[in-house]
């Protein structure tokens, strides 16, 4: 064999494949790994799902059924396909949308008080020194700690209006106080709300300037700042993120208040009905009317409700601090 015909067969050889970049040990570790991380997570999930998204599927369905009885009413019931009956019912119920505006009502006062006393409390803790300021934090989260119930009891006792100190001092003076008057209802139920919320929401707002850089400070004292303008120009913009988390969340919570007024109604139920609040208005069509159809059309709607009122507040705050 010649040297051109080995030259010939040098160069017709097949080239060895490129190293294709990949590497098999990697992508079986990586999907191993994936694995884990859904092994790991496996509990929350099937308690989200069991928790969370079976109940709101149910309630949808159960919406849009209806009991119905035959013979005069006196024949056992059968669950029957309503479609979207409930529904029309709900959205003409004067008293289920009464009960909305009148929490909105409230929220529009107490949100803004709770939010600003909370902000107040951050700020001065953030002045003083951390080993003073931690035992204050532990004190002003005490309100919040306690249970809703034994918090609310806590203040039936001071309205009363046989046991309360406050009536007892205004006898003193030559006066009197009741708090469950047409207006005053609104001023007890909402201080009661500030009392156990103002804690919680000024340990998030104080964690936030806990993680604002401290240079920021000192930059602005160079340049002549002084404490108050620090607060205002720097500080308040550094928290406006926890400002507007802890605003939709309280408006959440507010479309969802019953265990407070339901408690306080037994110092003078004329004053606090039981549709006072949305809850209490589906709490009492389910145990009181017994009419479970309808009150998960009523759920659903509220949950509706909820969900706009905290998407446009969280826009309306979010465009406001871009621009």
């Amino acid at each position: 064999m010649s040297i051109g015909t080995i030259s010939a067969g040098a160069d017709t050889a097949p080239a060895s494949p490129a190293p294709s970049g990949r590497n098999p040990r990697r992508g079986g570790a990586r999907r191993s790994g994936a694995a884990k991380g859904w092994l790991f997570n496996l509990p929350y999930i099937l308690g989200f799902l069991g928790v969370y998204v079976a109940p709101v599927v149910y309630a949808v369905w159960q919406s849009m059924e209806k009991q119905m009885r035959s013979g005069l009413g006196f024949g056992a019931p059968r669950t029957v396909f309503a479609g979207f009956g409930n529904f029309t019912t709900v959205f003409e119920d004067g008293g289920f949308w009464s009960s909305i505006v009148r929490v909105i009502l409230i929220a529009v006062v107490e949100i803004p008080v709770v939010l600003g006393l909370a902000l107040i409390m951050a700020l001065l803790l953030d002045v003083v020194g951390r080993r003073t300021a931690k035992y204050f934090r532990l004190g002003f989260l005490v309100p919040y700690m306690v249970p809703g119930v034994v918090a609310t009891l806590i203040w039936l006792y001071l309205y009363s209006p046989i046991a309360s100190p406050f009536v007892s001092a205004a006898k003193h003076f030559g006066t009197t106080i009741d708090f469950f008057t047409s207006v005053t209802t609104y001023f007890s139920l909402g201080n009661v709300l500030v009392w156990e919320q103002i804690g919680f929401n000024m340990i998030l707002i104080s964690a936030a300037l806990q993680a604002v850089p401290r240079e920021l400070f000192e930059a602005a004292r160079i340049d002549g700042a002084g404490e108050a303008r620090i607060a205002w120009s720097v500080k308040v913009p550094a928290v406006r993120p926890v400002l507007v988390f802890t605003g939709m969340f309280s408006i959440i919570a507010m479309l969802q208040l019953f265990t407070e007024p339901i408690i306080l109604r037994q110092l003078n139920p004329g004053a606090i009905s039981t549709t006072f609040t949305p809850m209490q208005s589906i709490y009492t069509s389910t145990f009181s009317d017994l009419n479970y159809d309808y009150a998960a059309a009523m759920s659903v709607v509220l949950a509706l409700v909820t969900g706009v009122l905290a998407f446009v507040f969280y826009r309306f705050t979010t465009r406001r601090a871009a621009a």
